[in-house]
């Protein structure tokens, strides 16, 4: 249900509270305008959340490539979380997991034809993308991760929010898993409940709806995670979810927040699955090398080993893997699926926003603004009457000389 994956350490709620006091200031400073959000004349989009890790951020702002890639020119901004390399770096060819995360490194790796950039001051990113040659013919940019960071002011502000761990049942870090108070959902423009199971029943969206408690201004969907075909990390082998058999063991990879979901989405196909899980970006060293080749070899066959993309990202240059795994090992594509027939009134929603505020929209207007003051400058000059010593040719007064 709802919620269900939420703990709260009660005995650290007092520090919640400071915690919450230092967020609430800065909040406040932004509201009053004593801190500057700044707006840019390129659409921006946002996704982020409000709880630590886990809502989904990546394949969302995959969806949102796939909607625009093909008619606009899309450019991704993150901070790169947990790079090794600092201030703005645009991805190439030649750049690696360790330069500008693992969440651009995918996107960059699945996405050719779009620009990819990390950088922790998202202002000087956005900055760059429009001015640098390489990309300033950016249509569009979608901010990853951004939703604490106030400095920008995105056109649209997207809040995914997780079905198992639902912010009004949460609490503030470090009791729970808040960055800031609910009340920050104010801000979004748009609110998705995020790996809803799909078999949820009408009266639960009523039910998740009115506790979410949104203004009119607000909109609200829902999406739930759907998968493509399991694709060999070391290899060109790729297997269908329903050609697992029901005998075959899993070792379930991850380091991600929440592979609960996940989980239980792949119980259908195969009921032996053995959780391996670490932590959310989590570096793999040489005794995790060895664990994974130890649980694998534990299990009985038919065996093989299901990761997410993201991991993928971590794995395939990771050192000492055991033959038997490298063979073993397949990559499960992540997709989302907006629920409850509500895909097309979201596409035009995003898609009218980008169209109307594209900088070739902005150009145009400023262009047929100006077009139509000479217009006018010129239609006052033709109607303006001349005196007893001027006659008019074409619209001009002329002074006759006698």
């Amino acid at each position: 249900m709802e919620g269900d994956f939420i703990k709260i350490n009660e005995w650290l709620l007092p520090f919640s509270w400071l915690y919450g006091l230092g967020v609430g200031i800065r909040n406040t400073l932004f509201d009053l305008g004593i801190l500057k959000s700044r707006s840019f004349d390129v659409p921006v989009i946002s996704v982020g959340n409000i709880t630590v890790g886990g809502s989904g951020k990546t394949p969302h702002v995959e969806y949102l490539i796939r909607l625009l890639h093909n008619k606009y020119r899309v450019a991704v901004l993150s901070r790169g979380y947990k790079r090794k390399t600092k201030g703005y770096i645009l991805a190439s060819n030649d750049s690696t997991m360790s330069d500008i995360g693992d969440e651009p490194y995918q996107m960059h790796s699945k996405f050719k034809d779009i620009n990819v950039a990390v950088d922790h001051n998202r202002c000087n990113g956005i900055e760059r993308i429009t001015t640098d040659s390489k990309t300033k013919d950016t249509d569009v940019i979608l901010l990853d991760d951004a939703y604490q960071h106030r400095y920008v002011k995105p056109g649209i502000n997207i809040l995914l929010v997780d079905y198992h761990r639902l912010i009004i049942y949460d609490k503030l870090l470090p009791a729970g898993r808040l960055r800031e108070s609910k009340e920050g959902k104010t801000r979004a423009d748009i609110v998705i409940v995020t790996k809803c199971p799909k078999d949820l029943k009408p009266m639960s969206f009523r039910v998740l709806s009115r506790a979410m408690n949104l203004f009119p201004y607000q909109q609200l969907y829902f999406t739930c995670l759907q998968y493509g075909n399991l694709e060999s990390l070391f290899g060109n082998e790729t297997r269908s979810l329903k050609d697992i058999k029901q005998n075959e063991n899993i070792l379930l990879l991850t380091g991600i927040a929440s592979p609960e979901q996940m989980l239980e989405d792949l119980k259908p196909y195969c009921k032996n699955i053995t959780p391996l899980r670490f932590s959310d970006h989590h570096q793999f060293n040489d005794d995790d090398v060895e664990k994974i080749n130890e649980e694998f070899a534990s299990l009985p066959s038919p065996r093989m080993i299901i990761t997410t993309e993201k991991d993928a990202t971590r794995l395939e240059n990771l050192e000492g893997l055991s033959e038997e795994v490298r063979k073993s090992i397949y990559t499960l594509p992540i997709e989302v699926k907006i629920m409850l027939d509500q895909q097309e009134k979201f596409d035009e929603v995003i898609m009218s926003y980008v169209q109307k505020n594209s900088r070739n929209s902005t150009l145009t207007k400023e262009k047929n603004r100006k077009m139509q003051e000479a217009k006018n400058r010129t239609e006052e000059n033709a109607i303006r009457l001349p005196d007893n010593n001027d006659t008019v040719v074409n619209n001009k007064p002329k002074k006759i000389r006698f």
